[in-house]
């Protein structure tokens, strides 16, 4: 069975996906996923914080931008998010101080069924529930993201 892949459409993440815009969870294609269902996990590696957990995401080639940050959603797709690592239900982008600069990973797992877990769990837990389930890894994509220093925006 082949890789999933996995396509944001950037590799900077833009300002609307970021505390620095509207916060809001980017769109992303799915390709080659021969998995009934999936979960996908938003971290940055560098820090050890996950962004967004979402999972229990039936097959599907495209997840539209903005998904409502609850535990239980059902539009526009049908998921379930937990608590990141931020303490936040749902996507949290990337939120830098001034200057910094790190990458973000996406990683896809397809599952042969959905996840017996509620929504808000934390990533650990959702770690561990997708032990004996994944069928399909997609490997990392990823974005980067750099938070301006206000003396570089006024140049």
């Amino acid at each position: 069975m082949e890789n999933p892949i996995v396509e944001i459409g950037f590799d900077v993440f833009p300002k609307r996906h970021t505390c620095d815009g509207e916060d809001i969870s980017p769109e992303i294609h799915i390709s080659r996923l021969a998995s009934p269902y999936f979960a996908i996990i938003l971290t940055d590696p560098g820090a050890k914080v996950d962004h967004w957990l979402i999972w229990n995401i039936p097959a599907t080639d495209l997840i539209p931008e903005g998904i409502p940050g609850m535990p239980d959603v059902s539009s526009p797709i049908s998921a379930r998010q937990g608590k990141n690592d931020l303490g936040k239900i749902g996507y949290s982008g990337p939120c830098l101080p001034e200057g910094a600069a790190h990458e973000y990973y996406f990683n896809l797992y397809g599952t042969d069924a959905p996840l017996d877990l509620p929504g808000g769990a934390s990533g650990a837990e959702l770690k561990e529930a997708l032990k004996g389930h994944t069928i399909q890894y997609s490997g990392s994509t990823v974005a980067g993201y750099r938070r301006e220093v206000p003396e570089l925006r006024a140049r």
